[in-house]
């Protein structure tokens, strides 16, 4: 071990590997995997499929939207034009402040998104049916503690 190594790096050497954290390590990695593999399938840009993504959680302005893609508000406007010209999302009056617009998934656009992502949901269905209620409780703790830990690197 060179003389430049600190405890960290030690720390990281010494690891004990187990079949479950190398199983959460590849489901990390495909994970990360998935966003562009599905913009390529639904041709759009990762950003595109990103901000799909928040308006059907929520309609959003275009600033909001800007601010949570990490864009400029010339960037986003760019990309909102581009799903209106899909059909993937519509600009709408806001709810409550008729001087801001909100940009609303549609439903064409809320199925094109949904239906590349039916195989996986219906695989996780499965395979959360197949548990047991015990195991069921050890899996909830452990993914809950997992995205804990992952989560503070954000």
């Amino acid at each position: 071990m060179s003389s430049d190594e600190g405890p960290q790096t030690r720390w990281v050497q010494d690891w004990q590997r187990s079949e479950v954290l190398d199983a959460l390590r590849r489901l990390l990695s495909t994970s990360g995997r998935v966003g562009p593999a599905m913009a390529r399938r639904a041709e759009l840009t990762h950003t595109e499929l990103s901000a799909l993504e928040h308006v059907m959680e929520e309609p959003l302005g275009p600033t909001e939207l800007a601010q949570r893609l990490g864009v400029t508000s010339a960037a986003a406007s760019g990309i909102v034009d581009r799903l209106v010209a899909r059909g993937h999302v519509e600009r709408q009056p806001h709810p409550t402040d008729r001087r801001r617009t909100a940009v609303v998934c549609t439903a064409g656009g809320r199925e094109e998104l949904m239906g590349h992502l039916m195989p996986m949901f219906v695989g996780l269905a499965a395979l959360d049916a197949s548990l047991t209620e015990e195991e069921r409780t050890v899996v909830l703790r452990f993914l809950t503690e997992a995205d804990r830990a992952v989560g503070r690197l954000l």
